[in-house]
């Protein structure tokens, strides 16, 4: 029976194990994920991030666990969750001979529209990524990053209130990327929630609400971004010297305001100090001014969710998974 509770979540995940062989490729996953929002899932090379995708996504039949997409289990309601999702693999799933729009409706007469019907959509959506004008194109005259919006268009024909995409920018250009992530933070703006699964950290950092680090199997962190840049350190304060001003005076003033020790590159005239109390940077650039030193740049820096990484699995999280979402699935 569907509780309320499950019902709050568009994810609602216990316990998911796939074993292959002797691998256990995800072994105990939990997660919880609210909906209308960007749930960003990292980890290193064989970690299970894809193969939990797949789980949730129907697609792979949990060993044990359960797992629910706004309350309707996974094992026991596959149809009825396949209508509630839309999927995007590592590499696009269009066909290269036919064009872009007799790709959408294809991809829509799969999902039970008319023709009629798929083509109006179709059109709506390939206008919406900015493929209007290549829309009777056939697919193999179209960029890379063309292909990645028609295989995220195509995921969402069905117009889907969840979204899986796994690894969606890997190896666009930045400017590429920059509009993938923008499609993005529109989808969760127009109402569905997203699960990312991504190589780039900072795009994690820009477009993840909440974030799940899992690695051999298992969900070792989550939060928010700032969270988990929270479990590995404080945000440090970061000063560079006017030419005339004395680092010695300004070392003493930040132990004595700041209560920390501050470090000198001499080089740069830079100083580096823990922030731990964000209030007191005010009381310190007071005695600053008041004993005549001269900044010429403050900033901030948090630690970067690179250094989460590393600190959290020990692991690099440039490589990616071995095993990507099979292409021959659609939305």
């Amino acid at each position: 029976m569907t509780t309320l509770a499950s019902r709050e979540y568009a994810i609602d995940a216990e316990g998911l194990v796939k074993v292959f062989g002797s691998n256990r490729a995800v072994d105990g996953v939990d997660l919880r994920v609210e909906p209308g929002i960007v749930y960003g899932v990292l980890g290193p090379n064989g970690a299970g991030k894809t193969t939990t995708i797949s789980m949730l996504a129907t697609l792979l039949t949990p060993d044990a666990g359960t797992a629910r997409i706004f309350g309707h289990d996974v094992v026991a309601e596959p149809n009825v969750v396949r209508q509630l999702i839309g999927v995007t693999g590592q590499y696009a799933s269009v066909d290269e001979k036919v064009s872009g729009l007799e790709n959408m409706i294809v991809f829509g007469r799969l999902l039970g529209l008319g023709h009629r019907e798929a083509k109006r959509k179709g059109l709506e959506l390939l206008e919406s990524f900015g493929l209007a004008e290549a829309a009777r194109r056939p697919v193999g005259k179209y960029s890379g990053g063309m292909r990645r919006r028609l295989d995220l268009a195509s995921s969402l024909i069905s117009q889907p209130p969840l979204i899986f995409l796994d690894e969606p920018t890997t190896g666009l250009d930045p400017r590429t990327r920059g509009q993938m992530w923008d499609v993005i933070r529109d989808l969760v703006a127009n109402g569905s929630t997203v699960l990312l699964t991504t190589q780039y950290l900072d795009e994690a950092d820009q477009l993840a609400n909440r974030i799940a680090v899992i690695d051999s199997g298992k969900v070792v962190a989550e939060g928010t971004a700032d969270h988990l840049k929270g479990l590995v350190g404080t945000a440090s304060l970061q000063l560079r010297l006017d030419e005339g001003s004395q680092p010695e005076a300004a070392l003493a003033t930040i132990e004595r305001v700041l209560g920390v020790h501050g470090t000198l590159t001499p080089e740069q005239a830079r100083i580096t100090a823990p922030m731990a109390d964000p209030e007191r940077v005010t009381d310190l650039l007071i005695a600053f001014r008041e004993q005549g030193i001269r900044l010429t740049e403050v900033s901030v820096e948090k630690p970067t969710l690179d250094e989460v990484f590393l600190t959290i699995t020990g692991h690099d999280a440039s490589e990616r998974d071995e095993t990507p979402i099979p292409e021959e699935v659609a939305a």
